[in-house]
């Protein structure tokens, strides 16, 4: 079992907090002496998710927060209210996402709701905490890719599926291979820029939690052939929510973790075991895809690296 290293002093953000491994994350964070902001969309199952963790560790700093990822108006206050208080950021979490809704559903905005609420909601709330997160002493962002990641392909004519015919396994497979992507150009421009900022990822393997079933609700459609068989592939091993999460708590706080390091369960087919440094794809390898994606994020959300951070 991972340990987490002691966080006392440490400011943190977890999205999709009040849930699944977002949800151990802030609870093994905070009982580690962390204060953290519990992210979540919905307030009320937040307070509920908070109470839990409270219950278990009466000592524990928590806060809740409302954004919503597939908002980018949401996104933008959120960051306003966290900038206006002025607490240097030590972590950020980018855990929260959706998986495969049957039918194509567009967010507030206009994006495919995978591609809009996994990654470019997630790289505008980055980019835009990133002045918080530069004030402090040695930060991290951490962001929760998927294996799924292997099978997706950055399509730069037809990002939000607009053109094709809508593939919500392959959707989600892009935007997870967008997250890992996200890791490390981050971690390429905290290099350039010479910022002590440590970008890492994470995967959780076959970890047990709604994810799965959540997104398979949404919409009007009929629930995908690989979303179904997903859901009853009782012979793969899987795991519960406290071991698959560590692998994001290894790369959220170990000191061992390294820049644009990628971490994920070291057991059975990668899908469960303890936390170990995982292979990325190599189509998150290509460094000009990598810069041409971060580009295309910011023309996208309006949303583009501040100039005093630069």
């Amino acid at each position: 079992m991972y340990i987490v290293p002691d966080q006392t002093g440490k400011y943190a953000v977890v999205t999709g907090a009040n849930s699944g491994t977002g949800k151990e994350a802030v609870r093994r964070l905070a009982a580690a002496g962390a204060h953290v902001v519990m992210a979540v969309r919905t307030v009320a199952k937040g307070e509920s998710a908070r109470d839990e963790i409270l219950a278990r560790h009466p000592n524990a700093k928590l806060d809740v927060r409302r954004v919503d990822l597939a908002d980018l108006a949401s996104v933008e206050e959120f960051a306003d209210g966290l900038i206006a208080d002025g607490t240097p950021l030590d972590l950020l979490v980018n855990n929260a996402g959706v998986m495969a809704p049957p039918s194509r559903i567009e967010t507030t905005d206009g994006f495919e709701l995978q591609m809009g609420s996994n990654f470019l909601g997630p790289f505008a709330l980055t980019v835009r905490l990133l002045p918080l997160l530069l004030a402090a002493g040695s930060p991290r962002v951490a962001t929760m890719s998927s294996g799924t990641a292997s099978f997706g392909r950055i399509d730069f004519a037809d990002l939000q599926w607009k053109s094709r015919r809508y593939s919500s396994n392959g959707s989600y497979a892009q935007s997870k291979l967008a997250d890992m992507i996200m890791t490390r150009e981050l971690a390429r421009i905290a290099a350039e820029r010479g910022w002590n900022l440590l970008s890492t990822g994470a995967h959780p393997g076959f970890t047990r939690t709604n994810l799965q079933t959540a997104g398979a609700s949404l919409g009007t459609g009929k629930r995908s052939l690989g979303t179904t068989l997903l859901t009853k592939m009782d012979f793969l091993p899987s795991q519960g929510v406290e071991p698959g999460t560590e692998p994001l708590l290894y790369a959220a706080t170990s000191p061992d973790a390294v820049a644009a390091g990628y971490y994920g369960p070291g057991g059975r087919f990668g899908l469960v075991g303890p936390a170990t440094t995982a292979r990325m794809t190599r189509r998150a390898l290509d460094a000009s895809v990598n810069a041409r994606l971060w580009a295309e994020a910011e023309r996208l959300t309006g949303v583009a690296l501040p100039a005093h951070a630069v």
